[in-house]
């Protein structure tokens, strides 16, 4: 297993391309650090020497998403000298391919001469080959006789890098370059790597025009940058930085798709999964809804183009079905692996929820009536296909050796256990996905009549009774009361784990006022709340696991959703309990709070316990901290009906906090809370606000 410790090395990500490099900026063999296009490494090694030798490292640090800047010295060279005179200064830039700008400065009195040297190397690895810790063998370099470049080529593939050190040479695995700096004097060098495969050759564009020059692959899709930018002011400066470290996030995440480049949407993370992931974009998307209205209408757009319309045992398409994930690198070309896969029990209901969201806030008639038809697909898939053995509850089976055993967002193999430990195995119908079923319904309902399509009172219907075999099947109890079952399995038996699971179940309405109060006092449980956040599963459960993936962990997009559903039905202490946990976890990772961190509790460690190969960035991770300041503010409108209804939490987890900027179709808002007051900008003026407390 290769290890992603959140502070140890240095992450750059612009679209499908990202550098995972040392805070010293060298890329080492031998773990998972590199230059990563497309899921495939294109450079495994990348150290700078001068005159045979590291330099002494002294700083280094991400500057955006995509740019990073390192700072070294070289050593005094003569004994009279008390300070280093020469200064090393590396500025890098990731977008589709990688530059970077050597600033050897000379701070002496007298010239200097030495020799600029990097040493390089590729594998072309996999990333699922990196992640789970497989060595390739490196390629043999393959030195240009009438430039100093050296490219890389593994036989049979269609896999390329080339390395350019305009006016050096090449010799063994080593690029160098002599160099003269005189006195008071900076030399300047570009290092520039260039990578193509099977779709073309994608090149870096100059570090001042990165955003506007950005590289098109003919998959999906293209960096798309610059989308969020919401002004927020707090009293609690790690929860300004939080928000601020996630915007910038979320913009290094997001693509474009290239069959229509006005559509963006957000990749999932970094370095797994830099494609698109139908539950992870969607939930991404409406995590950033207030901000960003346009990363909806995109996400929506792209899946729409890839909904299932035909049954395929292979992907596990289905007519009406949103897809799970885009596949792509080596081994989806040559067709080891489906390019498309659509093994996702959650992503079609979640399609429907957003674009009612959407419309919520604000998406046009214009741009929502081309999706209804989509909308409507994805309703009859829970009604067809998602209820295979039509008993009423969504579910899924596996389909064979390629097929995810779990297909809810805890997709690991033993993501889903009982109360003493034991694995459940599909076919499962899990808890939340009832609830994301019921709010489909209920809310594609309303989408059917507004644009006079025909099925909405079936579907309230169809709701209601949801609602209702949802009561009657998956409550379960102990000493402690009554909580939801995380699934029924074959049988129809409650898997009885006390899982985080039930958190989602309050943001769709499928619970009553005394089942969402059981669900919040569970939340809020010791074995659930590790004091840096909520437990994937309960550490009163059989198999908890404080450094298992989905089994005692902390996602934080997973306590944001509680965080949301708790303050959305009035339990704001808890709420604030499980927000305040994240936000003090967040300077341990420099304010990008990763994919998932250990579930070890917080009056047991100085700091939160890093999961080995979490991603980071996360797109509903980063999405989550926006979706926290959504949930002090209460913040729900309704744009068609031009009504905005606000339910602060109460008490408010922060003295102080503003959000400027948040969108509303066209019109924009500002919300000020102040000791517990809160004041509305409305600077459109057409909306009636509704302030309402929790008592």
């Amino acid at each position: 297993m290769s290890d992603l410790g959140p502070l140890s090395e240095i992450v750059c990500v612009q679209g499908e391309s990202f550098v995972i490099s040392g805070h010293n900026g060298n890329i080492v063999p031998g773990g998972d650090q590199g230059l990563f296009v497309r899921d495939t490494r294109f450079l495994n090694r990348l150290q700078l020497l001068i005159d045979g030798t590291p330099p002494v490292h002294l700083a280094g640090a991400s500057v955006g998403g995509h740019r990073a800047v390192f700072h070294s010295f070289l050593p005094p060279s003569k004994d009279t000298e008390i300070d280093p005179t020469v200064s090393i200064t590396r500025r890098r830039v990731v977008a589709g391919g990688l530059r970077e700008q050597i600033d050897v400065h000379n701070a002496g009195t007298e010239p200097v001469s030495l020799t600029l040297g990097v040493r390089v190397g590729a594998d072309f690895a996999y990333v699922f080959e990196v992640k789970h810790g497989h060595q390739l063998d490196a390629v043999e370099p393959r030195p240009h006789d009438d430039s100093g470049d050296v490219s890389f080529h593994r036989d049979g593939g269609e896999e390329r890098t080339r390395v350019s050190l305009p006016g050096g040479s090449f010799d063994g695995d080593l690029l160098s370059k002599r160099l003269e700096v005189a006195p008071g004097a900076t030399t300047t060098v570009v290092l520039e790597v260039t990578v193509a495969d099977v779709h073309g050759e994608v090149t870096v564009p100059d570090e001042a025009g990165a955003e506007a020059d950005a590289p098109t692959w003919g998959v999906l899709g293209t960096p798309a940058g610059g989308a969020i930018e919401p002004g927020i002011e707090c009293s609690d400066q790690h929860f300004s930085r939080l928000v601020g470290r996630s915007v910038r996030d979320l913009d290094s995440l997001g693509l474009r798709d290239p069959d229509a480049p006005d559509d963006r949407f957000a990749a999932a993370g970094s370095p797994w999964f830099l494609t698109l992931f139908g539950r992870d974009s969607l939930w991404t998307a409406f995590m950033a809804l207030p901000y960003d209205l346009e990363l909806a209408r995109g996400t929506l757009r792209v899946l729409a183009r890839r909904q299932g319309t035909r049954v395929d045992e292979e992907t596990e398409e289905e007519p009406g079905k949103i897809l799970h994930e885009i596949r792509r690198g080596a081994l989806a070309d040559r067709g080891d692996l489906p390019s498309v896969y659509y093994g996702s029990v959650d992503a079609t209901p979640l399609f429907v929820i957003v674009a009612h969201e959407a419309w919520k806030f604000g998406l046009s008639d214009q741009d929502l009536r081309p999706l209804i038809g989509n909308v409507e697909a994805a309703l009859g898939w829970m009604r067809a296909h998602g209820d295979p053995d039509g008993d009423g509850f969504l579910e899924y089976v596996e389909h064979g050796e390629r097929s995810l055993s779990n297909q809810g967002w805890k997709d690991s193999r033993d993501g889903i256990r009982f109360r003493d430990g034991r694995v459940a195995t599909a076919p499962l119908a899990l808890s939340e996905v009832q609830g994301y079923a019921y709010a489909a319904a209920i809310r594609g309902a309303e989408l059917l009549d507004h644009f006079d399509r025909p099925g909405g009172d079936d579907w309230r219907a169809w709701g209601a009774d949801l609602k209702e075999r949802f009561r009657a099947a998956f409550w379960v109890d102990d000493a402690d009361g009554r909580y939801p079952a995380v699934a029924l399995d074959e049988d129809k038996r409650p898997v009885d784990g006390i899982a985080s699971n039930m958190g989602h179940l309050l943001v769709t309405g499928i619970l009553d006022d005394d089942e969402t109060a059981w669900v919040a006092q569970r939340l809020t449980s010791p074995g659930m709340a590790s004091g840096w956040g909520l437990r994937t599963l309960s550490s009163a459960s059989g198999g908890f696991n404080p450094l298992s993936y989905h089994c005692g962990s902390v996602w934080p997009h997973d306590t944001s959703i509680a965080v949301w559903g708790l303050a959305q039905t009035g339990h704001h202490r808890a709420a604030g309990r499980l927000l305040r946990g994240l936000v003090r976890a967040a300077p341990a990772f420099n304010y990008r709070l990763p994919e998932l961190f250990s579930g070890f509790a917080a009056d047991s460690t100085a700091m939160p316990v890093p999961y080995p190969t979490a991603c980071r960035p996360q797109a509903w991770a980063a999405a989550g901290a926006l979706l926290l300041a959504r949930a002090v503010f209460g913040f729900e409108p309704d744009v068609p009906g031009h009504r905005l209804r606000l339910r602060p939490m109460d008490p408010a987890p922060f003295e102080r906090l503003s959000v400027t900027g948040l969108g509303l179709g066209s019109d924009s808002l500002d919300l000020h809370l102040r000791d517990g007051r809160l004041h509305v900008e409305d600077h459109g003026g057409r909306f009636d606000v509704i302030i309402e407390s929790s008592g």
